[in-house]
């Protein structure tokens, strides 16, 4: 469903990207990882076409610079980490705005939209919130807010930058307890995260950044090292497998 091949994005004169090659089959759950400035938003929005880059970057076999922006919109629904919230709209009319790549010019919205938007409220469990102004809501209703938008928006790639950042607890483990269920209906998934606990145990693999380039490629138990935590993280961890999956959790330094 997505495939990079060799893509560098510069930045006001910075190599963010620097040749950066990985793919993400249908139906699988990727995690791009690495310190901060290691490119991980970059990378997100090459793919959703907000940044100009260099090398080859393919959407379920489409190449994304022919897409337009509406096609490209169709495939890839993203949820950034820092969102717009304009304060005047209702997170119903909000959410109801992920159905706008799939409406013609000047079109409104009919039933299976209206459809679309109310079962992703539902899914959030957002529905005492439906007349709520943005503007009103604390940083965990927002984002579950942004979410369902994306969800509303119906396309097969699910872009995730720190989906869980604003979330407690509890939320963060319902939100991406969601995310992962809807690969049943083929999703594909690929999520920039600094919680690697949570990486780990959600995505197949994990894509270690760092500088801008790809270090690490592989299943999370290869990718969460201490050795590479330490290399790329300069972090002192321990790393604990227990049921077939991996924790990371900070030791102190003295």
């Amino acid at each position: 469903m997505i495939d990079a091949s060799g893509v560098s994005v510069e930045l006001g004169g910075t190599d963010v990207l620097r040749d950066v090659s990985f793919s993400v089959r249908r139906g699988e759950w990727v995690s791009l990882i690495g310190p901060n400035g290691a490119g991980k938003t970059t990378a997100l929005r090459a793919l959703c076409g907000l940044v100009p880059y260099r090398g080859e970057i393919a959407i379920d076999g489409h190449d994304a610079r022919e897409l337009g922006r509406r096609a490209l919109a169709r495939r890839t629904a993203l949820v950034p980490q820092l969102p717009e919230r304009p304060p005047e709209l209702t997170v119903a009319e909000y959410v109801l705005l992920g159905r706008t790549p799939h409406l013609g010019y000047f079109a409104a919205e009919g039933p299976a939209d209206r459809d679309a938007a109310a079962r992703a409220i539902e899914r959030l469990e957002l529905e005492r919130f439906v007349q709520r102004l943005l503007g009103s809501l604390s940083g965990g209703e927002l984002q579950r807010a942004v979410l369902a938008r994306a969800i509303a928006q119906q396309a097969p790639i699910l872009l995730l930058d720190e989906p869980t950042s604003a979330l407690d607890l509890g939320r963060q483990q319902q939100a991406l307890d969601l995310v992962d269920s809807l690969r049943t209906d083929g999703l594909t998934i690929l999520s920039a995260m600094h919680d690697l606990t949570l990486a780990g145990q959600y995505a197949d693999r994990l894509v270690l950044l760092d500088e801008g380039a790809v270090v690490v490629d592989g299943p999370p138990r290869d990718v969460l090292t201490r050795e590479n935590l330490a290399a790329y993280y300069h972090a002192s961890v321990r790393v604990v497998e227990a049921d077939g999956e991996v924790y990371v959790v900070p030791r102190r330094s003295h």
